[in-house]
């Protein structure tokens, strides 16, 4: 079009789950409320869960239209389908706009999903990688991409993987399927194809910060090149320069926000022990009766998210024994409770964006990670930032039993260590405020993103002109 200059249009496409659809929603947010016109491009099956205002939302395929994932129930399966038909509908997207008044300038690409790049570049357009997982993990799988070592990692208890630029890995800090390749096949090949065409992208994002893992992903820029755009966690629990943006806008599910806040108000200023394990971890019946005995024994207020699917597992007669101390609900809205003045602390799984949330709100955790990268986020949480303390294991049973997480609970809550952590908890939201605030280290790299655009916009123009002429 000759005569007026375009405005740059990034589409975001998301992996179609909760924890990967709202970091990237976040980035398109911040885009727009940069003068970049933002599509988010994700599955029949979840697009009816984003609304956000100003964003734009188009279907692809993953081929399993009714039903995502749970329809394929295969992750090989899904991955292949999504792919083919993936690049298919998303090239139909790109085509469409190619006429337009909005032609994409790029596509911003869920770093799983590693074939969208391909598909940029056959149409002649920008692409960047975005990592949803710490600077940290991620540059440890660039580690084993490159060669530094290989699978299976065979770490004795007390001998750490050594790495350049990171602090020392022990068994309990990594993701266990490095350890044991064999143990989640799929989803391990899923995370070493993120470096698969890595080199042909022409940006790598990823959710940290430089206050947080500036030094760690300086280390690896060598193998990962990454810059820090984040925490992607909506602007009014930050910086408040995004008008009314105060969820991701995009729910797989239904939180109980209202009962949540309303039993909140009740309660004194830092008195309540928040627990959520996330939306996909299956706790043993073990695991969770421990949970229950250590809340009986501390005897303070908590609100514990338990999905109807995992509700059998409680202990009997628990629910009635602490009515009163204690709420149960199936879900509820997480930045709203922790940004709730009477949260004292956040029983977590350690997964990225939960310990964003926690960190950018400023409430002490206690880390208790499952599996994969949450292992990782949780010595972090735990040695390097001192934001939480992280229950030891039962050698025997591999869980945490009762007696070890009251005392974890007591020491976050009320104990020596108390004052420390929450004054390091205070300290680490006041830095994930300022860097996405203007002139902020993150705000600052998402305007080189948005001037690169600009400029190239720009110089598409000048082209067209002289075409014209």
């Amino acid at each position: 079009m000759v005569g007026k200059i375009i405005q740059p249009h990034v589409i975001l496409v998301p992996y179609p789950s909760q924890g990967h659809i709202n970091p990237l929603l976040q980035f398109a947010k911040r885009l727009a409320s940069k003068g970049v016109k933002s599509t988010i491009a994700t599955t029949k099956y979840t697009v009816n869960s984003i609304y956000s205002p100003n964003i734009s939302v188009e279907p692809i395929s993953d081929g399993f239209d009714e039903g995502g994932f749970t329809q394929a129930q295969n992750t090989d399966v899904f991955l292949k389908s999504f792919r083919e038909n993936g690049s298919r509908t998303l090239s139909q997207i790109i085509t469409k706009y190619e006429n337009s008044t909005h032609p994409i300038s790029c596509i911003v690409y869920d770093s799983f999903l590693s074939w969208v790049l391909d598909v940029a570049k056959k149409h002649g357009i920008y692409g960047a990688s975005f990592f949803t997982n710490s600077a940290t993990v991620c540059a440890v799988f660039a580690h084993i991409h490159h060669g530094t070592f290989s699978l299976p990692v065979k770490i004795e208890e007390n001998e750490p993987l050594l790495l350049p630029g990171l602090p020392c890995l022990y068994p309990i800090d990594v993701p266990g399927f490095i350890r044991e390749p064999e143990s989640y096949p799929a989803y391990l090949a899923m995370k070493m194809s993120q470096f698969s065409n890595l080199e042909n992208a022409d940006w790598i994002f990823d959710n940290s910060f430089q206050e947080l893992e500036g030094e760690i992903a300086r280390g690896i820029s060598k193998f990962w090149p990454a810059k820090l755009i984040g925490p992607m966690v909506p602007s009014s629990y930050l910086d408040g320069r995004i008008e009314n943006d105060k969820g991701y806008g995009a729910s797989l599910w239904k939180p109980l926000s209202e009962e949540c806040l309303n039993w909140l108000k009740t309660k004194p200023k830092q008195s309540v022990i928040y627990i959520s394990f996330g939306s996909m971890v299956s706790l043993t019946p073990k695991q969770m009766e421990e949970i229950a005995y250590a809340l009986i024994g501390i005897n303070m207020n908590f609100l514990w998210v338990v999905r109807d699917t995992e509700k059998c597992k409680l202990p009997k007669g628990f629910i009635e024994s602490t009515e009163g101390k204690g709420l149960i609900v199936s879900w509820c809205n997480q930045l709203k409770t922790l940004a709730n003045q009477a949260i004292g602390c956040f029983v977590t799984h350690c997964g990225w964006n939960s310990t964003l949330e926690g960190l950018s709100l400023g409430v002490p955790m206690v880390a208790m990670p499952q599996w994969s990268d949450q292992m990782t986020d949780a010595k972090f949480i735990d040695e390097i930032w001192e934001i939480g303390v992280r229950p030891k294991l039962d050698e025997l049973l591999g869980i945490v039993k009762r007696e070890e997480l009251l005392f974890c609970l007591k020491e976050v809550m009320k104990g020596e260590k108390s004052y420390e952590i929450r004054r390091n908890a205070t300290k680490l939201r006041n830095l994930a405020k300022k860097t996405v605030s203007e002139g902020g280290s993150s705000d600052k790299t998402i305007n080189e993103f948005v001037n690169s655009l600009n400029l190239a916009c720009y110089m598409k123009y000048k082209k067209s002109l002289i075409a014209f002429v």
